[in-house]
């Protein structure tokens, strides 16, 4: 399975946040890191939290970045949280251990949860947004923070937004296809074991 497609599945969490990104995804404007300053400016007391590592991988101290979409309301609170992307330097786009996006997930949406914005001054009808974070988590390792961002930056997040939702569905094409080859299967099955039994009966 590929990378991408772990990622969005690996869990009950993971999956629900992936529903909500592209459902939020759908009803909203998408623009790319960085790209909310032309609506949106911090929240007055806010702060851009960042996540703290998972006390659980702290032995491990890999160095570690994560893209996390999220929605911004019209009232300046975040939700949707998904995990997009990730990225680890003991086994790169790979879970090293199960449970470990998990954790980095759900420090990154503590962090993003905390983020509060408000629309800037000449915006008076701020319009649900959608939008990435990149978070990284330095380890035991010597990184160069932009290297390790790197990983984990998406250049183009509506397309890469696009491309989900065309992934999504496909899948569920292939899915209904499959459902039908099996009712075929099904039937075609009945059938031969009904005419044999008529022609058992007309002997």
């Amino acid at each position: 399975m590929k990378y991408r497609s772990k990622i969005l599945m690996m869990s009950a969490l993971c999956l629900g946040m992936a529903a909500a990104a592209s459902s939020a995804a759908d009803r909203a404007r998408v623009v790319n890191e960085g790209g909310i300053r032309d609506q949106w400016t911090l929240a007055d007391g806010a702060k851009l939290v960042a996540p703290g590592y998972p006390a659980g991988f702290v032995d491990r101290g890999d160095n570690v970045c994560v893209a996390m979409g999220y929605s911004i309301k019209p009232d300046g609170t975040t939700s949707d949280f998904a995990l997009l992307k990730a990225w680890t330097s003991s086994t790169g786009d790979q879970e090293p251990v199960n449970g470990f996006w998990d954790a980095f997930t759900q420090a990154s949406a503590g962090a993003l949860s905390q983020w509060k914005f408000k629309p800037r001054p000449e915006v008076s009808n701020p319009k649900n947004t959608y939008t990435v974070a990149t978070m990284n988590f330095m380890g035991k390792q010597a990184s160069d923070v932009g290297e390790l961002r790197g990983h984990c930056a998406i250049a183009d997040l509506p397309a890469f937004v696009q491309q989900q939702q065309a992934n999504k569905f496909m899948n569920g094409k292939d899915k209904h296809e499959l459902d039908n080859t099996r009712r075929l299967g099904d039937q075609a099955r009945e059938a031969a074991a009904m005419s044999a039994t008529m022609g058992k009966n007309a002997r």
